[in-house]
Formats: structure tokens, C-alpha cells, sequence
């Protein structure tokens, strides 16, 4: 029989982190660049829960937002939708980020699958909602994340974030409920089809911040000095908002300028220590520090995550700027954190070159992430460092479902969710991932999904057939390829070429339209009917993009 331990059932609260940060770290601040202006914006954590509690009131009395109700945000990392963050779970409620980059249709698609109550967004994305709001069917309040010097930015009917909080009390006794309750909301596009929603719970999310804060993951403590660049709107921002405040860490959120010098003068006037984000905003940091000849002294390590990290970008960051680059993995069901790059004792004696193979891996396995690698028949393989399969995980902070019942197939009979990525593990628990299983183009952090754009493609009417593959670009680790067969009678030419790219214009986001269009007689043909884009792949294994260099 077992013997029932005497200690106290108190259930795991994202309310909790901010009390607790308010209490025991209330003067350390979170720095933002505001969105609206670009103006710093400096707040202590004590300052930022009496707003929070304001906001809080605001959601119930003047939204009339109810536990289990969806409340959207469309914004850059800011103090506000930190604020955010906290107010809206706080009261029972789910935080539903919306990625802004993402085309407006699926964007109403969204707002309406998660039937948002509320939405809250950024004076940049003020053309956004004038375009999107009348097609959005459940949103009953849009709230513009600003004073009311900047109101007028949007024609759609709208309150302000100053005004709807500034007459609120900072007085709110924050409920304690089930740990289970929803808590967030990320759809991911990583796939085809409609988007699949993530449902976070207030347990799951702060069970991933006490990972994080683990010293082999980011760990950086009360002295540290925390810049996440991955969007708010990118799994919660790794988690850095919730474990941040956890550690008592100093926050310093960049807003919408996220550009070389923008960063580097918020890097350097604010010390920071650590940084987070994809390789596209590191290569565009370094081709600034590189021509301006400036330094980021302050910064000891930056996480990479969202793709591969670049051997050039390690070793430029190391061995000029003295930076350490650590490689993270992970997934929107995954909350995301899964594995992180950090050395062991047993590797202080190596040389660069091996330490450089080893940091290019996707990392070690982080404590509360359990892992699998199987076989196409399901067969568990061994962590050899060479025996490569089907990537599967679950654990306290892993999605046992998508939202509303979606994507079923993603999940095994006995509980463990499949990546859709492939990769070898190795006795150290070091995972190296060697494919991926989806056809997704991944650039700068962003998927692609190549049947959508290929879908698009299709529908011009020069175009028999068309497939979509990643391949390999300098600054982004990977832009699409489009190839195409003709229609009989259609001449492959360039005028053939610009005209599918402009047709392409209309039907998909800007930064999906393809690098280069190609042209083949025949498209290779599987015994299905599916295109073999394995075949592809090799007949254009030495492709290079016209006109950028290596």
C-alpha cells in the first residue's frame, strides 16, 4: 500500500510568479522600447503587478472577460503585453498571440477558431485590424496598446490600454483554481492544413520556467539581465516572461526595432547579459558590429533557436566578439523548451574543433522532457549518436492534444507526441537532428508550408504542376524554391517566370514567395501520384539562389 506524504496540495499559479517577483525583486525593472514611439519605457516589477491588477480589473468589469474566455494579443514584447501575460491568466482567461507575419485570412481564422473575446494590439498593427475586424466574428472589444496620444492610429472602434486600466484600482485578489486550466493559446502553422492551437496550462507553464531557470538552460538568476528578441508571440517567448521574474531577472523588451543598430544600442546601454532569438537576428547584428566596428561586451551567451544554428555565426560571435552561442530545440507543443546546448566537464579538455562539433548540435536533453527515437514500425532505437528515427517526446509541459481535437494523428496510442522530426541521440543525451519528416520550409525562424505554396501555385494558369523545397541561403538557413511544370503549349521563359511570381503576390505572405522559380520537362512521379521531392532535392542538391553569395 502506498504511504500518502504529509505535504501541502497548492496547486502551481502563473499569478504566483509576478507575486512573488513583486515581493522579493520589486525593484528590478523591465526596459522597454515602446512600439508606438521608441522612447525606453522603465517599470520595476512591484510597479508592473499594481498595473497588472489594474488590468485585471479592467478584464472583468469593463471587458467582461470570464474564466475560460480567449483574449487575443497582436504585439511586440513590451511591458504591456507583459502585463498581459499575467492579467489575463491571472483571472482565469487564456492568452491567445497571434503571430502578426501571418496572412490576415488565417489570422480571422484563428480569432474565430479560438472565438477571442477581446483583442489587444500594437499601433503598427493598427492597418491590420481596420482590415481584418468586421470578418471577425466573436471579437466584441479591440484594444489599442497605447496612450490615447496615439489613438488615432486606427479607424476600427476601439479603446486604449492606458485608458481602459487608468482609472482601475491596483487592489486584486488574484483566484486560485484548477493548475490544469487553460492559461495560453499558440497555434502553430508549422504543418499543412489550418493551423493547430497549443493549449498551455498555468502548471505546464510554470513547470517550464523552473526548467528554464535550471543553470545548464538559461538559468541567469536575480543578476541577470535578460533580452528576448523572439517575439512574445513565438511560444510565449521560450518562456523568458514567466521565468525571468521567477529568477528576479532584469527584463529588457526590444518593441518592433529589431534591427542592428537598434539592438545594439539597447544592448550596450542596457548590459545585457543574455539574449534570445532566431540566427536571422544575429546575422544581422553581426554584419552591423562587423561594419561599424562595435562591440557587445555585456552579453555572455546568446540562445539560437527556431533552426539550425550556423557554424560561421558560432564562430564569428565566439571567436571576434567573445560571445558564447548556445543552441536550443524545441516546438510550439513543446512549450517549447526541449533540449539545450551545454558542455559537460567531460569536454574542458577538447579542442576548438571538437568543441565546435559538439555546440553544433541541437543540445542535451533538459530534465522533465522525456525522448524516444523510433523507426518507421515504431521500433525504439538506441542513443548511439548514429541510429537515426522518428523524433517523439512528452512530459508535464508537452501538448497531449491540439485545441478542439485537431491533428490526432500527431499523437501515439501510448502518449508520446511525434515532431515530425528525425534525429540520432547520443550517450550524453545530445540530440542531432539529420531531417525532418515534414516538408516545411523553415526561414529565419518562420515555417513555410510548402503544399500551401504550392497550392497557391497551381492555381495560375501557366502551371501543370509545381512543388516548393527549402534550400540552404546564407542569411535566412533556408528560402523556397519553387519548381514548376508548364502547361503543353506554355514556353519557359523568364516573362513565364515573373508572371507567377506576380500572380503568387496576391495569394501568399511576402516573405513566402519563393527566391527563385525553376523549370523542369516532367515532374518525378511516385507510385501514389505524389511528387518525389526526394528526387527533386538531388537533381538540385547544388543549387545556389542567383545572385547571393555564399
Amino acid at each position: 500500500m502506498t504511504l500518502r506524504a504529509h505535504m501541502m496540495d497548492c496547486p502551481l499559479m502563473i499569478s504566483d510568479i509576478l507575486v512573488h517577483a513583486a515581493k522579493c525583486h520589486g525593484d528590478q525593472e523591465i526596459v522597454t522600447r515602446l512600439p508606438e514611439s521608441g522612447q525606453i519605457h522603465r517599470q520595476n516589477y512591484a510597479r508592473t503587478h499594481e498595473r497588472t491588477k489594474q488590468l485585471a480589473n479592467a478584464l472583468q468589469k469593463k471587458l467582461k472577460i470570464r474564466e475560460g474566455d480567449r483574449v487575443a494579443t497582436i504585439a511586440w514584447n513590451s511591458h504591456r503585453h507583459f502585463e498581459l501575460y499575467y492579467a489575463i491568466s491571472g483571472v482565469g482567461a487564456v492568452v491567445h498571440t497571434v503571430n502578426p507575419r501571418l496572412d490576415p485570412k488565417q489570422i480571422v481564422w484563428m480569432l474565430d477558431h479560438a472565438q477571442a473575446k477581446a483583442v489587444f494590439f500594437d499601433k503598427q498593427f493598427a492597418p491590420l485590424i481596420d482590415g481584418i475586424a468586421k470578418a471577425c466574428k466573436s471579437v466584441k472589444n479591440w484594444v489599442l496598446m497605447t496612450d490615447k496620444s496615439h489613438a488615432d492610429a486606427v479607424q476600427t472602434r476601439s479603446k486604449t490600454y492606458e485608458e481602459l486600466i487608468g482609472d482601475q484600482p491596483a487592489d486584486f485578489d488574484w483566484p486560485v483554481f484548477d493548475e490544469n486550466a487553460a492559461a495560453g493559446l499558440c497555434y502553430t502553422s508549422g504543418t499543412t492544413g489550418d493551423p493547430k492551437g497549443v493549449l498551455y496550462s498555468h502548471r505546464s507553464n510554470v513547470l517550464h520556467a523552473l526548467a528554464c531557470n535550471a543553470s545548464d538552460v538559461i538559468g541567469v538568476g536575480a543578476r541577470g539581465n535578460l533580452m528576448p528578441v523572439v517575439p512574445m508571440f513565438h511560444v510565449n517567448a521560450w518562456g523568458i516572461p514567466y521565468a525571468a521574474p521567477m529568477s528576479g531577472a532584469k527584463l529588457v523588451m526590444p518593441g518592433a526595432q529589431l534591427d542592428g543598430p537598434s539592438l545594439h544600442e539597447l544592448i550596450e546601454g542596457e548590459k545585457v547579459s543574455y539574449v534570445a532569438g532566431v540566427p536571422t537576428v544575429w546575422l544581422g547584428l553581426l554584419n552591423y558590429l562587423d561594419k561599424e566596428q562595435k562591440r557587445i561586451d555585456s552579453v555572455e551567451r546568446v540562445l539560437i533557436g527556431g533552426s539550425a544554428l550556423p557554424e560561421a555565426l558560432l564562430r564569428a560571435y565566439e571567436d571576434r566578439y567573445g560571445v558564447t552561442m548556445q543552441q536550443g530545440w524545441g516546438m510550439t507543443e513543446m512549450s517549447p523548451l526541449g533540449t539545450v546546448n551545454a558542455l559537460l566537464p567531460k569536454h574542458d579538455g577538447l579542442d576548438r574543433e571538437e568543441i565546435v562539433k559538439i555546440k553544433l548540435k541541437q543540445g542535451r536533453l533538459v530534465f522533465g522532457v522525456g525522448m524516444r527515437i523510433v523507426d518507421d514500425e515504431g521500433r525504439e532505437l538506441p542513443w548511439d549518436g548514429q541510429s537515426s528515427g522518428h523524433v517523439q517526446v512528452r512530459g508535464p509541459w508537452i501538448a497531449s492534444s491540439y485545441y478542439r481535437g485537431a491533428g490526432a494523428e500527431s499523437f501515439t496510442g501510448d502518449g508520446w507526441f511525434s515532431t515530425g522530426d528525425v534525429a540520432h541521440m547520443d550517450g550524453n543525451g545530445f540530440m542531432t537532428i539529420t531531417d525532418r519528416s515534414k516538408d516545411v520550409i523553415k526561414t529565419g525562424g518562420e515555417w513555410i508550408s510548402s503544399i500551401d505554396l504550392e497550392n497557391a501555385a497551381m492555381g495560375h494558369p501557366d502551371v501543370a504542376m509545381a512543388a516548393a523545397v527549402g534550400m540552404p541561403h546564407p542569411k535566412w538557413q533556408e528560402r523556397p524554391l519553387l519548381i514548376v511544370q508548364v502547361k503543353d503549349g506554355i514556353e519557359q521563359s523568364d516573362a513565364t517566370r515573373d508572371s507567377i511570381l506576380e500572380y503568387l503576390r496576391g495569394e501568399v505572405p511576402k516573405w513566402w514567395l519563393p527566391d527563385a522559380i525553376e523549370f523542369v520537362d516532367e515532374m518525378p512521379i511516385g507510385a501514389t501520384g505524389k511528387i518525389l521531392k526526394t528526387k527533386l532535392r538531388e537533381m538540385f542538391k547544388d543549387y545556389e539562389f542567383p545572385g547571393v553569395e555564399a
